[in-house]
């Protein structure tokens, strides 16, 4: 699946009633010299984690919503969410084409702080628990972000997480969770989340990623 506009994103994905990322941009890389642009993904029904975009878009969409969490998150970047806590979950993606390595340089802006940012795959398989969408991820093992990627946010910007990616195949993804939204009304935690995982890693399929210069 390839989206190149703002239009064409319009009318593959329908508007969600509640969305919480707000914007987002990309100023610099080679995601910027080819054309790339900041899309948000709504509505389900694409796949992820698989070279299924390829493209010099950066990417976002929001997975479940206004959680009350019932252990603690661990994560990588910021703050772990605590037992009993609310938190909204969100997925961030640069999957540029072919294998060789492209940089993206960028941000993306939700509606409420961030606590933190699962980029390791350890990290982002224990919170798949939240995903709760149409949403299909593949590679549930190549996820995650390597050495010489790096993603961050500021107590003066607590709202927008900057991104410094340089993927190549399958691409690179990270999980933001942001404190209670604004937007969204509060929703129980889905009883077949935790079962997700496991289907998750039988439908998966291994690449080998490239992350070579």
């Amino acid at each position: 699946m390839k989206i190149t506009t703002l239009a064409a994103a319009a009318a593959l994905f329908a508007t969600q009633a509640s969305a919480v990322v707000v914007g987002g941009a990309i100023t610099g890389g080679a995601a910027l010299t080819n054309g790339g642009s900041f899309l948000e993904l709504s509505g389900g029904g694409f796949s992820v984690g698989n070279d299924t975009f390829n493209n010099y878009n950066l990417y976002a969409f929001n997975e479940d919503q206004n959680i009350v969490i019932p252990s603690e998150i661990s994560v990588d970047i910021g703050t772990n969410p605590l037992a009993g806590q609310t938190v909204a979950s969100h997925y961030v993606f640069f999957d540029p084409p072919g294998t060789a390595t492209r940089q993206a340089l960028g941000w993306v802006e939700f509606d409420a702080e961030i606590y933190g940012v699962a980029t390791s795959t350890v990290n982002l398989a224990a919170s798949d628990f939240l995903i709760n969408n149409s949403v299909t991820y593949l590679n549930p093992s190549l996820r995650g972000l390597e050495s010489v990627d790096s993603v961050w946010f500021t107590s003066g910007e607590p709202n927008r997480l900057y991104i410094d990616l340089r993927a190549g195949s399958p691409g690179d993804y990270v999980r933001v969770f942001t404190m209670e939204s604004p937007t969204a009304a509060a929703v129980p935690i889905p009883a077949s989340g935790l079962l997700l995982l496991g289907a998750l890693g039988l439908g998966s399929v291994l690449r080998r990623r490239d992350k070579t210069r």
